[in-house]
């Protein structure tokens, strides 16, 4: 015999839709409560293990499907050294975006504009007179951090000023770009001048991602050279299991005679387990350690974050 629910048998929702609308109410003030704490325990391990170490941390991260953020000393200004090529490469890509400059372009590089500094450009012609196009002067700049390639592309843009305005105008403040690699390499003092907050950074990562800045195919050319970077690999990338799809730019600082390193720093976007992407920010400035244990450190903050928010949907 088949038993069937009474048509007169009435769940309480259905006789009173208040309850309805405090049960929901009630399942979202759990939610937002586990959500809340399980943020604050992610919060106090980064910021214990922040200052695990001298000098100053500073670590932002943007879910950038969600918007969900979380930052420790998120609105203190830290030297961006060259993680300041990123913001560089949205110029450029802005202005072949509209038609300003083409990928194909080719620039002449003059032995003038060779200085004692980290380049492959120059390793690859060493008797000057190079004539890469803007797309290979892009690659060593982002992939490779190259320094000579990174003047050249300001030159081509406009200097820094501009980029600095192109910045601002996309309603991101702070940030500051006024110096090239080659003052910044003349006077130490001058990196201090090229700074960005932890969290505005994770907002200008989040806002390329999202294609709010550029063309989609400008964006998935700049992001293919971000995935490439090889410098650093022990930072963002160090402790996050292989194949994890990352696109980063460091920058890393020159050590006073006090020892201090100005700044072991990565900044990028990580794809989550779940499909998510994580805009993720960790400037390290002023620290007696050595550049090694900065890159541990960053690693594990990365690898925190990774587990926290990639089993999450």
């Amino acid at each position: 015999m088949v038993r069937t629910l009474s048509s007169k048998l009435h769940f309480p929702f259905m006789r009173n839709p208040l309850y309805l609308l405090r049960t929901v109410l009630i399942l979202l003030l759990v939610l937002t409560s586990n959500f809340t704490q399980a943020q604050t325990s992610l919060r106090k391990k980064l910021a214990d293990m922040a200052e695990s170490i001298s000098g100053d941390v500073g670590i932002a991260i943007q879910l950038i499907e969600r918007g969900d953020t979380l930052s420790y000393h998120g609105a203190h200004p830290f030297p961006m050294q060259s993680v300041y090529k990123f913001p560089l490469a949205l110029q450029v890509y802005h202005d072949v975006d509209n038609g300003k400059l083409h990928l194909e372009d080719r620039v002449q590089v003059l032995p003038t504009e060779y200085y004692n500094t980290h380049s492959p450009l120059m390793k690859d012609y060493p008797d000057g007179h190079a004539n890469p196009s803007i797309q290979e002067l892009l690659a060593y700049t982002i992939e490779w951090s190259d320094n000579i390639a990174c003047d050249v592309l300001f030159k081509e843009v406009g200097g820094p000023k501009r980029v600095d305005l192109f910045i601002h105008s996309k309603g991101i403040k702070d940030i500051a770009i006024r110096n090239t690699e080659r003052e910044m390499h003349a006077n130490d003092q001058l990196q201090y001048q090229n700074w960005s907050t932890p969290s505005a950074m994770a907002t200008l990562l989040t806002k390329f991602y999202s294609t709010e800045l550029l063309s989609s195919y400008s964006k998935a050319q700049l992001w293919k050279q971000m995935t490439n970077t090889k410098t650093g690999p022990k930072r963002l990338r160090g402790l996050l299991p292989a194949g994890t799809v990352v696109g980063n730019r460091t920058g890393t600082g020159n050590i006073s005679k006090e020892h201090r390193v100005s700044a072991v720093n990565d900044v990028g976007i990580v794809e989550l387990p779940n499909g998510e992407h994580m805009a993720i920010v960790v400037y390290i400035t002023n620290t007696r350690a050595e550049i090694s244990e900065a890159e541990e450190l960053i690693a594990g903050i990365a690898k925190a974050a990774y587990e926290h928010f990639g089993q999450r949907k």
